[in-house]
C-alpha cells in the first residue's frame, strides 16, 4: 500500500477503475467495511483520510476528534487499500476556500438543523476529492443517511462522472451503530446509547407488521430513548431517502434517522426502509460477529 500526501501522488499510483473511500480517520469496522466493498468492486482502491475542519461547528470536536495514522494504515493494508491518500491541510486548504459547494434543498433537515454549515463542509470536500482523485465509485455508509442524499444530489447536480455506492451500517454486537465517536463514551454512556438502535429496531418490528404512520415510528424511537436517562434525544424522523424531508407515511424510499447527546456525545443513526412488493424491507445494518476493533482498543 502506497501512503500519499499530494493528489498528483495519489493519481500516479492508479490503475484501471478506481474506487474512492472517503473518511476522517480512526477506522472503525465499518470503514474496513467500506474499503473491502471498494476492493471487490473496482481494480485500484484509494482511501482518503483528512480530519476536514469545514464540517465541524463552534464548539464541536474538531480538535478533540481521534487520530491515529501508524494504526489506519494497518488497517487499511489488511484491508486490501492501494492507496492510503493523507493530505495535510495545507493541500487541501491552502487557506479557508473562497468557493464552497452548498446542496441547501437537502441540507437544511434533520442535521442541518443542528449543525448549520455541516453539509456545506462536506460538500466542498467531497467535490474536491471527486475532482483530485478522479474515481469511477465513491463508497459511503448507510449510517450517514442524510450525508449520502447529499453527495448523490452534488453528483447528479454537478455532472460528475461517478457512481455513488451506499454500503450498510456495521453495528456492534449490541447493536450500537459503530461511529468513532463512540470511543468517547464512558461505560454507563456506552450501555445507554444502544437505546437509539433499540428503538430503531423496534420501529422496524412494527413497519413488518404493516404499520406505516410517521408518528407511530417516531414514537417507538422516543420511548427508546426516554427509558435511558442518559440519552438526550434530538430528533426521531421518518425522512425521504432522496429528499431528506420528512414524512408523513412510509410510503417510499426512506429512513428513520435519530440523533441525541449521550453522555456528552454526539450521536446519529438510522435504519433505512424499502418498498417491495405489498411489503418494506427494513435494512437495519450488519452486527459484528466479535467485538469491534474500537471495542478491542477501549477494553
Amino acid at each position: 500500500m502506497i501512503v500519499a500526501t499530494d493528489f498528483a501522488a495519489a493519481r500516479t499510483h492508479r490503475e484501471g477503475r478506481v474506487g474512492l473511500v472517503p473518511t476522517m480517520g480512526y477506522f472503525h469496522d465499518g470503514h474496513v467495511a467500506l474499503m473491502r466493498a471498494a476492493r471487490d468492486a473496482v481494480d485500484t482502491v484509494v482511501v482518503s483520510l483528512f480530519v476536514n475542519p469545514l464540517q465541524f461547528g463552534p464548539g464541536e470536536d474538531l480538535r478533540r476528534y481521534p487520530r491515529d495514522l501508524e494504526r489506519d494504515a494497518a488497517l487499511a493494508a489488511a484491508a486490501g487499500v492501494d492507496v492510503l491518500f493523507a493530505p495535510p491541510a495545507g493541500e487541501m486548504f491552502a487557506a479557508l476556500p473562497s468557493t464552497r459547494v452548498s446542496v441547501d434543498a437537502l441540507s437544511q433537515t434533520l442535521e442541518g438543523r443542528f449543525r448549520p454549515g455541516h453539509f456545506e463542509g462536506v460538500a466542498t470536500v467531497v467535490a474536491k476529492l471527486l475532482a483530485g482523485l478522479g474515481p469511477a465509485v465513491a463508497f459511503f455508509g448507510h449510517k450517514d443517511a442524510q450525508q449520502l442524499a447529499v453527495v448523490r444530489r452534488l453528483v447528479r447536480d454537478l455532472s460528475f462522472p461517478v457512481e455513488i455506492a451506499g454500503v450498510p451500517t456495521v453495528r456492534e454486537q449490541d447493536g450500537l451503530a459503530l461511529s468513532s465517536r463512540n470511543t468517547y463514551l464512558a461505560p454507563p454512556d456506552r450501555q445507554a446509547a444502544t437505546a437509539l438502535s433499540r428503538g430503531l429496531f423496534a420501529a422496524a418490528d412494527l413497519v413488518a407488521t404493516g404499520e406505516r404512520d410517521a408518528v407511530a415510528l417516531e414514537e417507538a424511537v422516543r420511548a427508546a430513548a426516554a427509558a435511558a436517562p442518559q440519552v438526550d434525544l434530538q430528533y426521531a424522523e421518518l425522512a425521504d431517502a432522496a429528499e431528506t424531508v420528512r414524512l408523513l407515511r412510509l410510503d417510499r424510499e426512506a429512513f428513520l434517522a435519530v440523533a441525541a447527546v449521550v453522555g456528552g456525545t454526539r450521536l446519529i443513526d438510522n435504519v433505512r426502509f424499502t418498498p417491495a412488493g405489498d411489503g418494506v424491507v427494513a435494512d437495519r445494518g450488519v452486527r459484528l460477529a466479535g467485538p469491534s476493533v474500537l471495542a478491542e482498543r477501549s477494553s
